[in-house]
């Protein structure tokens, strides 16, 4: 009997029709049932390996990936979000074009005031008339730094101390004592000691 198609030297489509029933049987991949000649647009329950996605018709839900979020420092960002401020992070060769530093505005201080850096590391503070204050200084941390912008009370001049400060030649600045007068106290640490300088009677 001839053979009515020969595959060696098939020029047009095969009918179904002249395929044995093997042919006629769907192939099922994940739970689709897929007729030969048929087209689906849907595979459900598919696990895929060394797949390359060209393209894709929406976007790609975050709760299917396997992780949705990076931790940058101690701040958690969701695909797709944004984030405008991070902590506790560690940059190695950073170059800044511009930047500000956060202002901390201590206030009126007494007899004594302890500073810290948590909110800030320019500080401004103002002293009390006829009321000497002490300064208690941060716990000293390695490459800290930090300013303070002293004022002067504007009657009643006083003076200032700072704890635990090493100074040039070992002598600490007297402030500046006129009224309102602004005196510009810098601070930096080795892990060990608080080392300061001052720049003085700005009016």
């Amino acid at each position: 009997m001839a053979v009515p198609y020969t595959f060696g030297t098939a020029t047009a489509a095969i009918p179904l029709s002249n395929l044995d029933s093997n042919f006629a049987t769907p192939i099922t991949l994940g739970n689709t049932a897929i007729q030969l000649g048929n087209t689906v647009t849907t595979l459900n329950n598919m696990t895929l390996a060394n797949v390359t996605i060209s393209s894709a018709g929406t976007a790609f839900p975050n709760n299917l990936l396997a992780n949705s979020s990076v931790t940058l420092g101690n701040t958690t960002v969701a695909l797709g979000n944004t984030a405008t401020s991070l902590g506790n992070i560690t940059t190695a060769n950073v170059t800044v074009t511009n930047y500000i530093e956060t202002l901390q505005a201590v206030g009126t201080v007494g007899a004594s005031s302890t500073l810290a850096l948590t909110t800030g590391t320019v500080l401004t503070a103002t002293l009390t008339a006829s009321t000497p204050c002490t300064f208690t200084m941060p716990t000293a941390v390695a490459g800290k730094s930090f300013i303070l912008i002293l004022t002067q009370a504007s009657s009643g001049m006083t003076t200032a101390t700072f704890t635990s400060v090493k100074w040039p030649a070992g002598t600490a600045p007297t402030i500046t004592a006129t009224a309102s007068a602004v005196d510009i106290l810098s601070f930096v640490s080795n892990g060990t000691n608080w080392y300061g300088s001052a720049a003085q009677a700005f009016a």
